[in-house]
């Protein structure tokens, strides 16, 4: 019996060496004329992006500072802001697919992902210039429609198609929600373009217009990953490493450049307060789930929730120039991160969470050179001068002066020179940066009503600072490890949604 089922099996791997050489054969003989036209348009698709940006570079360059505004039938406007978002997003969509071009060879999906990350650039290109309701919310849609379709790209695999259509509820809510506040403000001041809606906004009551907010607000918070929406994000992962990268670099910070166009909506309605406590809340709480993540994109996409909670901060200050400056500055960061992800994994090594030991020597040096990074972007952008919002963004720079100063100060490998010299040149070369662009964007939203406009400290202000510092702290000096209940509560809202996770009694195909 053994030998005849030896025979038989022996014959069984016979005919599958058979088919595999005939598959071979047929493989050889296959004309190679489809694979050469789909390995020309990955070649053309990049190059055509290129040109597209320093196209848009050329002409930010050139009619900087006094940017004209072209008008198309009141249906799209062209100005400083809309050259200014053309140049950003080209220049990451040229980078992430001349990356894809070698990343996603011999993948299966390349095509789709050629396509869908180009339809994606085209209606963000598309939404910064509409000025008429219609094509605003419309590319809107498009742009969620198209960002689910990355996440999901691989049809094959049961979780990314999973992760695919939760999102993508996510995006339709969003865009319900876009679409509900426009076309209140819409029906009642009889105008359907954008720049009219604002112009006539002090002809509303006062409800209407803090409904209408809501809803855009709402659907801000959708798209950058507000808590508690954050789970889309998370549950994103399946994406291929390109299309996160040209999400977490492009696609949430969305809900930034909307915010900025509605500015004088939400200063009149009176909800850039809610804003901030959004933004505050999001902010802190991403904060804690980043240290408790091992996956690298997971940490990565806990950091983008924390970004975006401070982008929305700072727009719940009155400062929306300083959000698209950092929703600039966080697009670079992350798409940097997310291209490099395979090296950090490859050069990790596990390690103990390290106690924040600091002398008092060390503790005075942070205090100092935070304090001297405040006054200097103090004295570079003319924030925190007067007894408004603009204290609170000059806090949180201070803040974050002297976390890198600790970073360095804390390496026993650095003499005491180089303690004192090295957190002098960091924090000076990026202060004096960080001015620079805050300024170049602030010239190029000129015309933007309420894109610079700080608000008055109010008892919520202060109260919620103060929380904020103390969650900061409680963070940094890792007491949250000895809190169980919200240990756990952190770890499971840093969970993504239960279908796109593979689990052993589960098939993936």
């Amino acid at each position: 019996i053994k030998c005849i089922n030896s025979k038989v099996q022996i014959l069984k791997n016979l005919k599958i060496m058979q088919a595999i050489l005939n598959q071979t054969n047929t493989a050889k003989t296959r004309p190679l004329q489809k694979p050469f036209q789909q390995s020309k348009m990955y070649s053309i698709v990049p190059i055509f992006i290129w040109v597209l940006f320093f196209a848009n570079l050329g002409a930010l360059i050139y009619y900087f500072p006094n940017t004209p505004t072209w008008h198309w039938e009141n249906i799209f406007k062209i100005n400083g802001f809309t050259l200014l978002i053309w140049t950003t997003v080209t220049f990451f969509s040229a980078i992430v697919s001349t990356y894809a071009r070698n990343y996603l060879k011999g993948f299966l999906n390349h095509s789709q992902f050629t396509i869908y990350s180009f339809g994606f650039l085209f209606v963000v290109m598309l939404l910064v210039m509409s000025n008429h309701i219609l094509p605003f919310i419309g590319s809107w849609l498009l742009m969620g429609i198209f960002m689910a379709q990355l996440i999901g790209v691989d049809k094959s695999w049961v979780e990314a198609r999973e992760a695919s259509e939760y999102a993508q509820k996510f995006f339709l809510l969003g865009t319900f929600f876009l679409g509900s506040g426009l076309f209140l403000l819409a029906s009642q001041t009889n105008f359907y373009t954008i720049e009219e809606i604002i112009q006539n906004l002090e002809t509303l009551p006062a409800y209407i217009k803090i409904m209408a907010s809501v809803c855009i607000i709402m659907a801000a918070i959708i798209q950058s990953a507000m808590y508690p929406f954050q789970r889309w994000l998370l549950s994103a992962m399946t994406a291929p490493t390109p299309a996160s990268a040209l999400m977490h670099a492009g696609f949430v910070n969305g809900g930034g450049i909307l915010l900025a166009f509605f500015s004088t909506l939400l200063f009149d309605s009176h909800t850039l307060t809610l804003l901030f406590v959004i933004g505050g809340i999001t902010a802190i709480t991403a904060q804690f789930t980043k240290l408790l993540q091992v996956n690298v994109k997971q940490k990565l996409a806990c950091s983008t929730i924390a970004q975006m909670g401070f982008m929305i901060m700072q727009c719940g200050l009155g400062f929306f120039n300083a959000a698209v400056a950092h929703l600039i500055l966080h697009g670079f960061y992350k798409a940097y991160l997310f291209l490099s992800a395979g090296d950090e994994i490859q050069n990790t090594n596990p390690s103990k969470p390290y106690k924040i030991v600091i002398t008092p020597v060390q503790a005075l040096v942070v205090l100092i050179f935070g304090a001297l990074g405040a006054v200097l972007f103090s004295y570079l952008t003319g924030k925190g001068t007067t007894l408004d919002s603009g204290i609170i963004l000059t806090l949180i720079v201070a803040i974050t002066v002297g976390q890198v100063t600790y970073n360095i100060v804390k390496q026993e490998i650095f003499t005491s020179f180089q303690k004192i010299l090295f957190p002098i040149i960091l924090f000076t070369t990026g202060i004096v940066l960080y001015a620079l662009l805050y300024n170049g964007v602030t010239i190029l939203m000129a015309d933007m009503p309420m894109i610079d406009a700080p608000v008055s400290i109010s008892a919520i202000h202060i109260i919620f600072g103060i929380i904020f510092l103390i969650g900061f702290f409680i963070m940094k000096l890792g007491v949250y490890r000895k809190v169980p209940w919200l240990y756990v509560k952190l770890m499971n809202d840093s969970q993504p949604y239960k279908k796109t996770i593979l689990t052993s009694n589960q098939k993936s195909l």
